[in-house]
């Protein structure tokens, strides 16, 4: 029975941690750029009571063995980065990536981030940055008195300036691409950072060979899908109320056992 505790309380912590994700993925449905998260478990090891091996005569040709498993743990998470469906927001200085590819944004520390999140705005020195006011990387600079910005496909920014007749080009968008983009760690803010399991980032220009195009006026939203973590929602509570109706069962069993000497 305490075995059984045990099980059910590890089951009832997993639990939680499934409902913590999907709380996480629900409450991020209108971030731009935001990648949906999923747990993964593992069970744990199990107690072998009686082998299958031919040590006697009543087990010999056993075809099983007896094994109590002891519960789960969680093992990892892993974020989906497949593409949210892009929405058109009539901003020219929004940007999205239609396929793979991250924009890259230098830190105050010198290090680099990566995001989907092509939001971007000039700070007052005419730089290109995020929402957070980190700038664009490599560093673009707008030029003052500008009437218009143009981004092509490829990533090649130029803009009008006022009085003059043609435009001109200010500019150039890279992407970075990783081998295992599900390894980069989430660093809050729209922002990822690499790690050993995502690989060494690999660069590029929109429209190149493994690198999507980016469009303006676009971005892309989070590739959350409502109704489905929903649903997992629902498993996930059904999940944690039979593993709570496991604890009470065991106490009442223990209970039971304890009353056996009056």
């Amino acid at each position: 029975m305490l075995r059984s505790l045990r099980t059910a309380a590890l089951g009832m912590a997993a639990q939680q941690l499934n409902v913590d994700t999907i709380s996480n993925n629900l409450a991020n449905v209108n971030t731009t750029g935001y990648k949906k998260n999923t747990i993964e478990f593992q069970d744990l090891l199990y107690e072998t009571i009686q082998t299958g091996s031919a040590s006697s005569y009543e087990t010999a040709g056993k075809p099983s063995e007896i094994q109590i498993g002891l519960g789960n743990k969680p093992i990892a998470t892993f974020r989906s980065f497949s593409q949210g469906n892009i929405e058109d927001t009539g901003n020219s200085l929004d940007v999205a990536i239609n396929g793979n590819g991250f924009f890259q944004i230098s830190r105050s520390d010198g290090t680099y981030a990566y995001t989907r999140d092509g939001g971007l705005r000039i700070n007052s020195d005419g730089y290109l940055v995020n929402s957070s006011g980190l700038h664009l990387f490599p560093e673009i600079s707008l030029p003052a008195g500008i009437a218009a910005v143009n981004i092509s496909q490829n990533g090649r920014i130029s803009a009008i300036i006022e009085g003059q007749a043609e435009p001109e080009e200010i500019g150039q968008i890279e992407l970075a691409t990783f081998i295992n983009p599900a390894g980069l760690r989430a660093m809050g803010g729209n922002l990822f950072e690499e790690t050993e399991a995502s690989g060494e980032p690999s660069y590029g220009l929109p429209g190149e060979e493994g690198f999507g195009t980016v469009m303006q006026g676009y971005l892309e939203k989070s590739n959350v899908d409502v109704v489905q973590e929903m649903i997992n929602l629902i498993v996930a509570q059904r999940a944690y109320e039979i593993n709570s109706k496991a604890v009470k069962t065991a106490d009442e069993l223990l209970s039971l056992t304890n009353q056996l000497k009056r």
